[in-house]
């Protein structure tokens, strides 16, 4: 276990927030919890996490490391990203202890922007936890309040009405100039997927959503009949082309979360399934002396369903129906 520092020089002193302290654990209106389970366990965790903090705060110290010291909340950007998808990763591979070291790299990267933002007197890691802390209390009042619910439903629809609550009542000037929108905290950063995710689901949280699946196949459908018109004419412009894969596209991550599922998980494991199996169609033709791009597209297929271990389908009249190689 790493020790911590015994130089009380390697810890920055506790800065003010700048907005004024949030809410301490046991103020007025946030309880304390009462945390059940091994006291021992939770005396571990409180250490552990000390130490990790401590830890970062000496790597930063003038004796500490050259290349902590030089990072900045920019330069850290690429690692953040980088390190979240290697949590997604190591979440798919089932390997428990992958997951756990992974998880371990990316609380790293929360407990270093915070140790940067401690130097700068803007906040440190306590501010963190108690800031986040306070909003699950807050945005709980079924658990901690006198709100009742029955279904997750209400749960999510009770979560965006506080979110716009706490939108409605910021200090932030520019934020109240504006029209508050429950889409306005979906970052246009992220990947597109999971931008048309969240974006469908906020709406869904306020009742804006499909009455049963059957809708959506039918607008998959209609967007799909769209997109062959437009081909089939042959003069449709490639913006107008790209629109209607949008579009298709929109329906098709709508129908995963309505269905509960999230389009990027389920393409991620669409895309390594692919890709293990392609890969097997090397390894099977270099064991048999061949090149794939020395096969035809009809040998190419055979093979393909060769790895696939498809079982051959009939139709109803005893004709097999043809495989296709975009079959996955």
């Amino acid at each position: 276990m790493v020790r911590r520092p015994r130089s009380p020089r390697a810890q920055p002193k506790r800065p003010r927030a700048r907005r004024g302290e949030p809410a301490r654990f046991g103020s007025a209106g946030i309880p304390r919890l009462d945390l059940k389970g091994d006291a021992r366990a939770r005396k571990r965790i409180g250490k552990a996490f000390e130490a990790l903090v401590a830890l970062q705060a000496r790597l930063r110290a003038p004796s500490g490391c050259p290349w902590d010291r030089e990072q900045t909340h920019d330069s850290l950007r690429t690692y953040l990203v980088e390190e979240t998808y290697e949590v997604l990763d190591a979440l798919d591979s089932g390997d428990a202890r992958k997951f756990a070291d992974e998880l371990g790299d990316l609380l790293l990267q929360i407990v270093f922007h915070a140790q940067l933002a401690a130097e700068a007197r803007e906040f440190d890691i306590a501010d963190v936890i108690e800031q986040i802390y306070t909003k699950m209390v807050r945005r709980h009042p079924h658990v901690f309040g006198s709100v009742r619910v029955e279904t997750s439903a209400q749960v999510l629809k009770n979560w965006e009405q506080l979110k716009a609550e706490e939108r409605a009542e910021s200090q932030d000037s520019e934020a109240r100039a504006r029209s508050a929108s429950i889409l306005d905290p979906v970052p246009r950063s992220l990947p597109a997927l999971l931008e048309a995710h969240q974006l469908t689901r906020r709406s869904a949280n306020v009742g804006f959503d499909w009455a049963d699946v059957n809708g959506i196949f039918d607008k998959l459908a209609e967007e799909t009949a769209e997109l062959k018109q437009l081909l089939a004419a042959g003069d449709g412009r490639p913006e107008e082309v790209e629109e209607e894969i949008g579009d298709l596209l929109f329906v098709g991550v709508n129908l995963a979360r309505f269905l509960g599922l999230d389009a990027e998980i389920a393409l991620k494991k669409a895309n390594r399934k692919f890709a293990r199996r392609f890969r097997d169609m090397e390894s099977k033709a270099a064991a048999r002396g061949q090149a794939l791009s020395s096969l035809s597209a009809g040998e190419q297929d055979a093979l393909w369903n060769e790895v696939k271990g498809a079982r051959v389908e009939l139709r109803p009249g005893g004709s097999v129906i043809p495989k296709t190689r975009v079959s996955i």
